[in-house]
């Protein structure tokens, strides 16, 4: 069963959470990610994103990119623009876009649960960008990221948060996209042990997004319990920073693809061989985005065309049965002999929040073709994690994304 801990967070004076507050480290290029540091004077993404402290020719990943990291969350901390709470409390996190909230418990679950199952994960990581992170923890001994969790729903535990969200929040603001936060500190204790013995009851947890911050953070405890002859698992570095929603409460956008060439085809000789595992139609409407399961876009030559998966070639296991498993097995691997798209530079990812006249804008720079998609469900992705199984890379885009700076869980007190 889950077991969850309160953590004493280092987060912002009240007042600068909107300006300190960020979008995570790796939604943004290099180059971009500059951009928005140079703007923004408190950005948490500094931190997150230290190498845009140096000049562009350095090695992001150098050892001095990440020892800058410590140094500025360090003076931020001197300075007063972050402070760290007195006592271990859980917090909640209400995010509103569109009108629409969902409300996550912020809090500190064990790595071993990580290691045993507890905590589920439905993709793999690369392990360049899981370095990364491990070297970005373990230089400022701080995860500075939560992992986005979710769980089946809980009525006893909804009720709660519902209560606890009557108080006032800490921080209330709406960053730059128009999306709504709301935080509030849960510090009664009897609430405390109340949340961790309810969530005691809860069977599994399932990593939305962060598979990289979590299989780091997991990875950092290896090496700091390795050098702790008396460690015990119940130690900050043992502890990984999360903040946990209801399945019922999130929705998944979709992640579309993008090609760089037609795999050495002409246009008219690619709609030939893709016509043998789809039905293909012109679109009804342009830019063309599926409207359901079993459908999916495709822009060539500055045209869109609807394609239906054909039933022969559809499977029934919980990966099988994914359109962006479907797109993997029967077109990139075959047609375009992409056996690895976490690897393969001739495929690109456009996540569902840009929309689907962001693949015609890629189509016009630097690409041949896209495939606009539908997007994962919330029980397919559960399924597939109950069965251990991994999903295709980027099969799902979950926003609002949770900000970075808000909560930072140091791991050395």
């Amino acid at each position: 069963m889950v077991q969850i801990r309160p953590f004493a967070a280092l987060r912002p004076q009240k007042g600068k959470a909107r300006e300190i507050a960020a979008l995570p480290y790796d939604v943004y290029s290099r180059k971009e990610a500059a951009e928005k540091v140079r703007g923004d004077g408190l950005t948490f993404l500094r931190i997150d994103r230290p190498e845009t402290m140096f000049p562009t020719d350095t090695d992001m990943y150098a050892p001095q990119v990440y020892k800058k990291a410590d140094e500025m969350l360090r003076q931020m901390e001197e300075k007063g623009d972050l402070m760290q709470d007195a006592a271990p409390c859980y917090y909640l996190y209400e995010l509103t876009r569109n009108n629409q909230s969902q409300t996550g418990l912020a809090v500190c679950y064990s790595v071993e649960e990580y290691r045993l199952g507890v905590v589920r994960k439905h993709e793999n990581t690369r392990k360049e960008k899981e370095q990364d992170r491990i070297c970005h923890i373990d230089a400022c001994s701080a995860q500075t990221g939560p992992v986005f969790l979710t769980y089946r729903p809980n009525q006893e535990i909804k009720q709660i948060i519902l209560q606890e969200k009557v108080k006032e929040p800490v921080y209330d603001f709406v960053s730059e996209d128009g999306i709504g936060h709301r935080l509030w500190v849960v510090d009664t204790p009897s609430v405390i042990g109340k949340l961790t013995a309810l969530f005691s009851d809860v069977e599994r947890l399932y990593i939305a997004d962060g598979h990289h911050r979590a299989a780091a953070a997991a990875a950092v405890a290896g090496l700091r319990s390795k050098k702790n002859p008396k460690y015990t698992g119940k130690e900050e570095s043992a502890g990984v920073l999360s903040v946990l929603f209801p399945e019922d409460e999130l929705k998944i956008l979709p992640y579309h693809r993008v090609l760089k060439d037609l795999g050495g085809k002409t246009p008219e000789e690619l709609l030939a061989v893709l016509s043998e595992v789809f039905t293909i139609n012109r679109a009804p409407f342009s830019p063309y985005e599926p409207e359901k399961k079993g459908e999916m876009g495709l822009y060539l030559e500055g045209s869109w065309y609807q394609l239906q998966v054909k039933p022969e070639h559809c499977k029934e296991d919980p990966i099988g049965i994914l359109d962006v498993a479907y797109l993997q097995r029967e077109v990139l691997t075959p047609i375009f002999g992409i056996e690895d798209p976490r690897t393969d530079h001739r495929i690109d990812f456009v996540g569902g929040i840009r929309g689907v006249g962001e693949l015609e804008k890629r189509c016009r720079k630097d690409c041949k073709a896209a495939f606009s998609m539908y997007p994962t469900s919330m029980e397919e992705l559960l399924a597939a994690a109950d069965a251990g199984l991994l999903m295709p890379p980027k099969s799902t885009w979950f926003e609002p994304k949770l900000r970075s700076g808000l909560l930072i869980h140091k791991i050395e007190r």
